[in-house]
């Protein structure tokens, strides 16, 4: 049976916690993030006087996205996200994919989509789509959930999403469409807004060509906020999994980036696999990273070391049992919310990589199979499968981080392609 106990954009990764609130908040929030104003009548000068505001005032209340864990279908649900809240209280959270088409015809049961608990703060809410109307209703209709900015998805590349639905990644080979749509999704909001994409899409990969996707999209929207994953998509013949690690990472385009497009905050993104690599990243110039895989696959070990790690908070002490209690409770009250959904399963997901690596983690997925079948409660779960993992495990708390490749951007600096020229006529009119 479980037993429960009773910003300096130069040097991002060295923060002092007492006082790194106050620091950020004299960050020039220009290249941090924008926003728009709701006036499509007002000039784009005026509208982006605007969008610092709302940005400032936005940013002030959380710590900066040194950190944020990537959007991934099917894991990062509002159950995940719990769990990874419960883990780290400063890592900047994603939702899944929501296509604007589902906010737009669900916009009766809006809640089973879109609705999260006050302590995932600071959370993103990343939309696809291609449409421009539904785009803008998706975007009015998720204003009454008080997301803190919101992103567009412009680097899937599902054939789900990319192939049939013609959104996604494949909407990198058509910028002036994705700078309209940054217009009209700020035009609908008040909370800043920002573009994930890869650095390019089949033969359409030179440098060149990513650096003409941000001017054009940058120039006409008041995104200033890009997420960069640093390898390009082949949308034919491999499968979103040989998309993540087929086309090589190309660190040295996102790095380009950081030089040519100074006004610009830019996370990187793509084969950095813990916090190691993430201050590695920060100490060559990153301004902020985001983190897919390794997240979900090796929660405790990986969040675990946000806070004191990157954000220089002084460490927690939290153990697994602590993160499980409150889990529990969180679980027991959203069980079959609506219908027969979420079921025991979907409420257990996340937590079965929690052990990862640890003594009694197969025999504690062994239970959990078995236990899926009858079990009627998170707390009847816990108690038939967590007597399998040893209490060393449980209240101990996170240990030591793991070492990351000490190379990974070592020599990045001397790979830049060369710099970005290029003016506004030629981009803007092609």
């Amino acid at each position: 049976m479980m037993k429960f106990a009773g910003y300096s954009l130069t040097a991002p990764f060295t923060p002092i916690y007492p006082n790194i609130l106050k620091n950020y908040s004299r960050l020039p929030f220009d290249i941090f993030k924008r926003n728009w104003t709701k006036s499509s009548s007002v000039s784009v000068h005026t509208q982006k006087d605007q969008v610092l505001a709302n940005a400032v005032m936005v940013a002030e209340q959380y710590l900066p996205p040194w950190f944020s864990v990537a959007p991934m279908m099917d894991w990062t649900d509002n159950h995940y996200r719990t769990l990874a809240r419960l883990i780290s209280k400063h890592a900047w959270l994603y939702t899944e994919m929501l296509a604007a088409e589902t906010i737009v015809y669900q916009k009766d049961n809006l809640d089973r989509f879109l609705a999260f608990s006050p302590e995932q703060h600071p959370i993103v809410l990343q939309i696809g789509g291609n449409n421009l109307e539904n785009l803008a209703k998706a975007t009015k209709l998720a204003n009454a959930y008080n997301y803190d900015e919101i992103n567009f998805n412009c680097g899937c590349p599902s054939p789900k999403v990319a192939g049939h639905g013609c959104f996604g990644v494949r909407l990198m080979l058509d910028p002036k469409f994705v700078g309209e749509a940054m217009s009209v999704i700020a035009a609908n909001t008040d909370v800043p807004v920002s573009v994930k994409c890869r650095i390019g899409v089949d033969d359409h990969d030179s440098y060149n060509e990513l650096c003409d996707f941000i001017y054009k999209v940058s120039s006409l929207s008041p995104t200033r906020h890009f997420i960069i994953h640093s390898r390009k998509a082949l949308l034919n013949g491999i499968s979103p999994a040989e998309n993540r690690s087929i086309p090589p990472l190309k660190y040295e385009y996102f790095y380009g980036l950081l030089r040519d497009f100074p006004d610009l905050r830019l996370t990187i993104n793509g084969g950095i696999n813990c916090v190691d690599e993430v201050n590695a990243a920060l100490r060559s110039g990153a301004h902020g990273v985001m983190v897919g895989r390794a997240a979900y696959h090796n929660p405790w070990h990986t969040l675990g070391h946000v806070d004191s790690t990157i954000y220089g908070a002084p460490k927690s002490g939290l153990t697994r049992r602590q993160v499980l209690e409150k889990y529990q409770v969180y679980g027991d009250s959203v069980l079959r919310k609506y219908g027969q959904k979420p079921g025991i399963r979907d409420v257990v997901k996340p937590l079965l990589h929690l052990f990862y690596t640890e003594p009694g983690n197969g025999l504690w997925k062994r239970k959990a199979d078995a236990a899926f079948q009858h079990c009627t409660t998170i707390k009847s779960f816990f108690e038939e499968t967590l007597g399998a993992i040893p209490d060393s495990v449980m209240d101990s708390p996170v240990m030591e981080p793991p070492s990351g490749r000490d190379d990974l951007f070592a020599n990045v600096h001397s790979l830049l392609p060369p710099p970005y020229e290029t003016t506004e006529q030629e981009v803007l009119y092609a």
